[in-house]
């Protein structure tokens, strides 16, 4: 909510949704948002009551999904996508993002995981990599107050969005430079 009041650049359309934590709405959800908008990057962000830090995510699993939802439900099978990749990783250099954005001087330390805990945030990721072929990310931030403010919890991700945002378009101007040759 407080991203949605700061915005990004004036070059980015940003929609804001939250998502539910119920694996079956995440399973219709996100390919529809995908559908709908065709984005460049998806960025989920969830609280974590175990995150100290705002915690960029390298990659989405595919099984062991055994915790029940909001609606008391978990999926037979386990996973999310049946004959998926076990793990799929963002194409974002989130070490890259990491060490840019620790860079700017923000009063809000940024970590890496590779493991977003197989519960719904990491079931919504997974679902999103794969929906995108790699074109997500995700981030965890702790709870309001613990220790960041709401504002600091904004800037710092309108700061982490921008960079990947940056990585991205790089990236992508390596590949069509290439292509070119």
């Amino acid at each position: 909510q407080e991203l949605e009041k700061l915005g990004l650049r004036d070059d980015v359309d940003l929609h804001v949704y939250e998502v539910p934590v119920e694996y079956q709405t995440v399973q219709r959800l996100i390919p529809a948002l995908w559908k709908k908008h065709s984005p460049q990057l998806v960025v989920h962000v969830g609280v974590s009551g175990m995150a100290t830090t705002v915690t960029l995510e390298k990659c989405g699993h595919n099984v062991g999904y055994k915790g029940l939802d909001n609606c008391r439900f978990c999926p037979g099978s386990q996973c999310c996508v049946e004959g998926g990749p076990e793990c799929i990783d963002s194409i974002i250099d989130m070490d890259a993002v990491c060490r840019r954005v620790s860079a700017l001087g923000l009063d809000v330390t940024v970590t890496i995981s590779k493991d977003a805990g197989r519960y719904l945030c990491d079931f919504t990721y997974y679902t999103s990599l794969y929906q995108s072929r790699g074109r997500s990310a995700f981030v965890h931030v702790p709870p309001l107050g613990k220790p960041y403010s709401a504002q600091q919890l904004g800037r710092a991700l309108q700061a982490i969005i921008e960079e990947m945002l940056d990585v991205l378009e790089r990236s992508e101007d390596k590949i069509n430079c290439q292509h070119e040759h």
